[in-house]
């Protein structure tokens, strides 16, 4: 209002009452649009970054999706070969204890050659289901090839790591496997373990785990054979 009145004076108007209410007037009527618009700015802003957050919130997830679905196997389910084998290695670093089981499917290239490849991965995925079902909750399961599976059992003792191979072993051999709704095609695993050594790695873990599954191979088929080499099933 002083900068009103002095503007008039220096202009040579007069001062009446339009002098003293404009002053007044004008602000207000100025200052409810403005405040509203300010208050509008504001709620779009919040809204704005309600839907950001709730972005990112989703495109967090949906990287979390994608990461887990690539260390995954797309048939089984299980952590792929390379997946598996740096959860392995992960154990490794906290524990000593545990032991290693590499699973391999008996005479399988003979149902792909029988049947084809379309009822093998029936077979493949029934036998991953077999061996989920026998091993323990927290133990870390992977496809390491093409019929090929390994089961590290984290903190298991050598005798406890025997009763889940042959545990593993028994739910594959009772699968009743019937490709094309024909006969019924007997479905065995060979299974070598080795229990963790404090200063084995991954791979000298990897090499006497195989060496037993190979003599397990040997021997026959369908059965576990560990570091002592006594068959625990046949």
């Amino acid at each position: 209002m002083a900068l009103v009145l002095t503007v008039i004076r220096l202009t040579g108007g007069i001062v009446d009452t339009a002098a003293y209410v404009l002053p007044v007037l004008c602000p207000v009527l100025i200052a409810f649009p403005f405040s509203f618009h300010t208050f509008w700015q504001r709620e779009k802003l919040k809204v704005a970054h309600a839907e950001l957050t709730h972005a990112h919130a989703q495109l967090a997830a949906a990287h979390k999706r994608l990461s887990e679905k690539a260390s995954r196997d797309e048939m089984t389910g299980m952590l792929n070969r390379e997946n598996f084998f740096a959860a392995l290695d992960g154990s490794r670093r906290k524990t000593d204890r545990g032991a290693l089981l590499i699973i391999d499917a008996d005479h399988f290239k003979q149902i792909n050659d029988s049947f084809g490849h379309l009822t093998g991965d029936q077979a493949l995925l029934q036998i991953a289901a077999a061996i989920t079902r026998g091993v323990r909750s927290g133990d870390i399961l992977g496809r390491i090839g093409g019929e090929e599976f390994g089961a590290f059992l984290v903190g298991a003792t050598n005798d406890e790591a025997k009763l889940v191979a042959e545990r593993i072993r028994s739910e594959v051999e009772a699968l009743r496997f019937q490709p094309n709704d024909e006969r019924s095609v007997p479905l065995t695993v060979s299974i070598g373990g080795t229990t963790c050594k404090s200063e084995a790695n991954v791979s000298e873990l990897m090499k006497s785990a195989d060496k037993r599954l190979y003599e397990a191979k040997r021997r026959g088929r369908n059965r576990a054979i560990f570091d002592t080499g006594v068959p625990e099933a046949a």
